[in-house]
């Protein structure tokens, strides 16, 4: 016989007696327990993803709470620049009133500048003069 024949006859021998079987079943053990591992690791990762996608969740919720925050701020900043310009000019205002009556005053001493008095009798026509004026 041949060297392929006999190597086809030894195999024959392992077919018909039970080293199939043990193969088999060696086979059928690594099958399960790479599925078994498998389904594991993607059981795991299912998980992991779940996980994640609540974090996210939690991390818009509180990065939307911190947006607003961020809105209310910078709307009361903007409130209050409004405020500062108008009492900007309101103080402008009043400035420029305190220098009319402060012009009108001194217009008004001038008019008395002359004027003497010894008693509160000669004194109050002047005053009241002076009172005229500055209304």
């Amino acid at each position: 016989m041949s060297a392929l024949g006999e190597l086809a006859g030894a195999a024959g021998g392992a077919v018909t007696g039970g080293l199939w079987k043990v193969g088999a079943i060696v086979l059928a053990v690594l099958l399960l327990a790479g599925g078994g591992a498998g389904g594991a690791l993607w059981w795991s990762a299912a998980a992991a993803r779940d996980q994640a996608l609540a974090d996210l969740k939690a991390e818009q919720g509180v990065s939307a709470e911190l947006r607003a925050g961020v809105v209310a701020q910078n709307t009361a900043i903007l409130a209050q620049a409004t405020l500062a310009r108008e009492a900007e000019a309101r103080g402008l205002d009043a400035q420029q009133l305190a220098a009319a009556n402060g012009r009108r005053f001194e217009g008004a001493l001038q008019q008395l500048a002359g004027a003497r008095a010894a008693t509160c009798a000669e004194a109050m026509p002047a005053v009241n003069q002076l009172l005229r004026d500055l209304r």
